[in-house]
């Protein structure tokens, strides 16, 4: 069942942090968004039942997340952030995936490493999944382009040096098409605000992801460091953050800061990626930091958006 915007969740208002963000924009009746005939969210839906979704294996990470006092906990969640589902076999899952505000309000953001190597697949987020509720919001495929490639954007210098030269640059975007009703994602369940040029350095950051073997997502609240790898084959500064219990699945999940209840949006400064793919504890994770080099990133990703 759908809801509106303005109706935070009582569990997210609990355990979120709160503090000053822009509103969100918001019209009385969300515009359709064009259809896609490549890969759709009917589609999509009519693959994932959800005796599917709650058989579906998951897509081994590399590692990720030592407390300090982030003590992560199982919660119900938030619409924007969401499960990635691939048609693979009798169905997968794999890593965690946020929507980000975009002037066409199709966009997610995840890990390079999530995304590297799902153009020949099928793939959809499904906003605040829970093994209880797989589908509260629908479900938004990956779009493809002509030549039948995902519409996914990632730094070409990642390709290239692999997941540990390219740590620095673990951060992808990925358009995806309209639900079945033909709403825009960000219309149904909002949008994260890009934060760039930002200090490595936050009082109070959210977390959250979706472990692989969990039927809920986890969140946790704390502090993030700056951490400057000492190993030539990782090169690269990245945002650190001590929080417990965050395994294999929760790779692409939001570093969030300035969380709003009522729009149930924040800042989002990093995704649970680059120094190990995320980490090599499930109780310290890590980001690559957002500079210009993930500005340009978006803005590449905002134009590829706008070509049919």
């Amino acid at each position: 069942m759908r809801r509106t915007l303005t109706v935070a969740a009582v569990t997210a208002a609990l355990l979120l942090p709160g503090g000053p963000q822009p509103e969100a924009e918001a019209g009385t009746a969300p515009a359709k968004a064009p259809a896609t005939d490549r890969w759709s969210a009917r589609e999509a839906e009519s693959f994932w039942t959800p005796d599917r979704m709650a058989s579906a294996v998951p897509i081994s990470r590399g590692g990720a997340p030592a407390a300090v006092d982030g003590t992560g906990r199982d919660f119900d969640g938030i619409p924007v952030v969401g499960r990635m589902f691939v048609m693979k076999g009798g169905g997968a899952y794999f890593c965690t995936a946020s929507v980000v505000a975009s002037p066409g309000r199709d966009l997610v953001l995840s890990a390079a490493h999530c995304l590297l190597g799902t153009d020949a697949r099928q793939v959809a987020f499904v906003p605040q999944y829970t093994a209880q509720n797989p589908q509260p919001y629908g479900m938004f495929p990956v779009l493809r382009d002509a030549a039948g490639r995902s519409k996914v954007w990632i730094d070409p210098r990642y390709r290239q040096l692999g997941a540990d030269k390219g740590a620095a640059l673990d951060v992808a975007f990925a358009q995806v098409g309209p639900d079945a009703d033909g709403y825009p994602v960000e219309d149904v369940v909002g949008g994260n605000r890009l934060v760039t040029g930002a200090p490595y350095a936050h009082k109070q950051v959210s977390l959250i992801g979706y472990p692989a073997s969990a039927a809920r997502p986890r969140l946790c609240v704390n502090r993030t460091t700056k951490f400057t790898s000492t190993d030539p084959g990782i090169p690269g500064s990245f945002l650190r953050i001590d929080c417990t219990g965050y395994p294999g699945g929760t790779s692409g999940g939001p570093f969030l800061t300035g969380f709003d209840e009522r729009t149930e949006t924040g800042d989002v400064v990093g995704v649970i990626g680059g120094w190990k793919t995320g980490g090599d504890t499930p109780d310290t994770s890590y980001s690559s930091y957002f500079g210009a080099d993930v500005r340009k990133l978006y803005e590449k990703a905002l134009a590829g958006a706008r070509v049919a």
